[in-house]
């Protein structure tokens, strides 16, 4: 029996309220609006950046369905809709690509004026909601909202995929894994022979390893105050891993004489200012490059000596790793489908989308890379 044209009810995660555990609630989601299409999500990843929201480092408006990496299939299309058709395999974009704005236009940049990320207003792009929940509307979560069996995405939100793609390894294309790999290829361009240091070993931080290997880099640091992650972080390339604990200096110095005048390149993956700086501080004083990746904290200001930017120091930040969305997502999924790289090492939990919680519990105590929520078909 179709469903195009009618409200799905369906199982979703709703956060209510802030600091609160995600309560298992039956949705109703709309039909798609002109230009917007409707998904079945098959698989979604829990990111640390889902977690940001529930504690108010990244202000978004409650009550509100989170996640933001994903892949699905189209279950119905709005009007106009002409890049996807139902039973088309997509993966949501948080960065959409409206190929209109300055930035879009631009061959150096990524971040379409349409983002949600710097707004935060939780809305369509008409300023409603496709989600109602006990006759409350529900926000959605940057442009995708994927913590849901269904989900309604504007048609610049989305990228169609191979059709052959497994959804259940290439929906980290959707934030964990080109987040960090587009860091050191595409934001960073990290040169053969190079020096790296990587602050924070979490999918994003492990991707960002990945990239520098790839690029050609000769030394990888990998830096984390969980020494539980460098077993895997050199397995994907890290060529020494430290922990800021085992030693009285600061990191930043420690860094600087392993490498005799500090990195080429230096990414923090963490989102906490401390890291920030201290990324910084560790690249070399004049050629230096520090990427931020994570996401900053809400309402933090850094305070640095301009000295280490006089001297000839580039402090830059990247979203979603430099990449044009809807154009880079298909091409990353057809390198993966041509093993031009590995997702599974990132994957280290599998859950039933009910154990959501489980899946959080696991992020929060450092036990997970990355946990798969998957809907099983009821």
């Amino acid at each position: 029996m179709s469903t195009a044209g009618k409200v799905i009810k369906c199982k979703a995660a709703v956060m209510w309220e802030a600091n609160k555990p995600f309560s298992i609630e039956e949705v109703e989601v709309a039909p798609p609006k002109a230009h917007e299409l409707r998904v079945k999500i098959v698989a979604t990843g829990i990111c640390r950046s889902d977690d940001h929201v529930i504690t108010g480092g990244l202000v978004m408006p409650f009550p509100i369905i989170l996640g933001h990496e994903a892949a699905g299939i189209v279950e119905s299309v709005g009007q106009g809709v002409t890049s996807v058709k139902p039973g088309d395999k997509v993966i949501p974009l948080f960065v959409p690509y409206c190929g209109e704005c300055s930035s879009c236009l631009s061959a150096k940049s990524n971040l379409c004026i349409k983002n949600d990320i710097s707004s935060g207003a939780g809305l369509m792009p008409d300023g409603t909601s496709r989600f109602t929940c006990k006759g409350k509307a529900i926000h959605h979560f940057l442009s995708t909202s994927t913590f849901t069996e269904y989900t309604v995405l504007h048609e610049t939100s989305v990228a169609k995929i191979d059709s052959a793609a497994p959804l259940e390894k290439v929906f980290l294309i959707g934030c964990g894994f080109s987040t960090g790999y587009g860091a050191a290829v595409q934001t960073a361009k990290v040169e053969p022979g190079s020096n790296c240091a990587v602050f924070g070993l979490g999918g994003v931080g492990l991707s960002v390893i990945m990239g520098c290997k790839t690029a050609g880099a000769s030394r990888i640091i990998a830096v984390d105050i969980n020494s539980d992650k460098f077993a895997k972080a050199k397995e994907l390339g890290a060529t020494d891993c430290i922990n800021p604990r085992d030693f009285k200096k600061p990191i930043h110095e420690v860094l600087i004489e392993m490498t005799g005048h500090g990195v080429d390149y230096a990414f923090e993956v963490v989102g906490r200012t401390e890291t920030m700086t201290a990324a910084l501080a560790c690249c070399h004083y004049n050629y230096g490059v520090s990427v931020i990746v994570g996401v900053p904290p809400a309402a933090q200001k850094i305070t640095i000596d301009p000295m280490l930017l006089f001297t000839g120091r580039t402090w830059k930040g990247s979203v979603f790793g430099g990449w044009k969305s809807k154009d880079s997502v298909p091409k990353l999924v057809a390198d993966y489908m041509k093993k031009k790289f590995v997702l599974d090492p990132l994957i280290t939990h599998r859950l039933p989308f009910t154990k959501i919680n489980e899946g959080f519990d696991l992020l929060r105590a450092g036990k997970s890379i990355r946990t798969v929520l998957v809907f099983q078909d009821s």
